[in-house]
């Protein structure tokens, strides 16, 4: 029983003190000398997020290694699993993808028909 003074006291104690600042801490005062141009920019297109990472078998019985991205614009195919990538775009969704040496791509992420340089054109399936 002769804590409980003691306890009320430090509770009084607590309860007076503000633990709010009154301004907040001005960390630096110098303008941004680029905030007028950064406020002008013109907006920033994120790359389009992956839609199907897929491997496909196709007609030749080769695989094919091919990343599909929302938007059906882009596509990364690779004839190795760790091969180098062969990025191929759209100018517009549903139109066919393409990349330099003669790539041509069409179709979604379960069935796609592609043409590659020195080969025909051979439908795969994942």
């Amino acid at each position: 029983m002769k804590s409980l003074p003691i306890l009320t006291a430090a509770l009084f104690a607590l309860a007076a003190c503000n633990s709010t600042p009154k301004a907040p801490e001005v960390v630096d005062t110098n303008p941004d000398p680029m905030a007028k141009e950064l406020a002008n920019r013109a907006p920033v297109e994120l790359p389009p997020a992956i839609k199907a990472d897929k491997t496909m078998r196709c007609k030749d019985n080769s695989l094919l290694y091919v990343t599909f991205f929302e938007g059906n614009k882009l596509a990364f195919v690779r004839t190795e699993k760790a091969g180098a990538i062969n990025r191929l775009t759209a100018p517009a969704a549903g139109e066919p993808l393409v990349a330099d040496g003669g790539w041509k791509m069409t179709g979604t992420p379960s069935l796609i028909t592609i043409t590659q340089p020195g080969k025909g054109s051979q439908t795969c399936k994942s």
